[in-house]
């Protein structure tokens, strides 16, 4: 979830603040998906923070907006580099909740070098809270005029039932081409011209398609863009995360629906082309 902070801000000060799952990426690189039962040497490894929303914050960073995260974390070694990690891209980490009981997030990562894909095996996810967090910015916008209201999006990516209550809540809805196929959709246009009736009047329902590009429909019609796939796939961990970022920088700028639906699918494209996030901005 992020939301665009306006209150007490200048257009030029507005922040947006990424609120979700932070983690460990151990990501291991090999030429190969590995066989079963199997001893395989990667190619390299290493640790990455992670997560949809401290993915979303670096890129957003990376394109030069003002962002926060708010999320939770565990205390110890493994928290210090997150900390680090994500001070080193300027993040507002204010709203960061330290559980002095809990364990860090992670994710082993397969990186297949020689397609681009990634395997993701993950543990520690709790999505039961978002809509009552939600509420609470709702009740917010209900108090302030309508320069100084938070703008909400929200992202739906895994086929469980208690996410897509999210789809009315959100000014900007995202819907991963996985949730739109458990739907029965076969292309974004599909999706989005299926799923709209689930998302509040005058929202944005937006969802990519991998190397067919991306789909959008809000209340002034229906918007696509071509996918801008890199030279060479080299790396797809984090794409979505980073479209996202994309769309909603060109958004909080300004931009039109079709702008930023076409800049997120260069951006995310460009991210593909190479390992992490640090060649996003050339």
């Amino acid at each position: 979830m992020s939301a665009a902070r306006t209150s007490k801000m200048t257009e030029k000060e507005k922040q947006i603040l990424c609120v979700g799952l932070v983690c460990l990426d151990i990501i291991n690189v090999v030429d190969k998906f590995p066989v079963e039962d199997s001893d395989t040497r990667c190619l390299s490894q290493r640790w990455q923070r992670g997560g949809n929303a401290s993915n979303t914050c670096t890129v957003l960073s990376m394109l030069g907006a003002s962002c926060g995260f708010m999320g939770s974390l565990a205390p110890g070694h493994v928290s210090d580099f997150i900390y680090d990690d994500i001070r080193r891209y300027g993040i507002d980490v204010t709203n960061v909740i330290v559980h002095a009981e809990s364990s860090l997030p992670a994710s082993i990562v397969i990186s297949n070098i020689s397609n681009g894909l990634r395997t993701i095996l993950h543990t520690n996810r709790n999505a039961s809270e978002q809509v009552a967090m939600i509420q609470q910015v709702e009740q917010y916008n209900a108090t302030v005029p309508a320069k100084h209201r938070i703008t909400t999006s929200v992202e739906i990516e895994k086929t469980r039932e208690e996410l897509y209550q999210l789809f009315g809540h959100g000014d900007v809805v995202f819907v991963s081409k996985d949730v739109a196929g458990h739907f029965g959709f076969n292309s974004a246009s599909e999706a989005v011209k299926g799923l709209y009736n689930r998302v509040k009047p005058g929202a944005y329902l937006i969802c990519a398609w991998a190397e067919k590009g991306a789909d959008a429909m809000g209340p002034d019609g229906v918007f696509h863009s071509d996918a801008f796939p890199p030279e060479k796939l080299v790396d797809t961990l984090g794409a979505g995360d980073t479209f996202i970022a994309a769309i909603l920088f060109s958004l909080c700028n300004g931009k039109s629906i079709q702008e930023s639906l076409t800049f997120g699918c260069q951006i995310a494209g460009r991210k593909c082309g190479f390992q992490g996030y640090d060649g996003i901005v050339q």
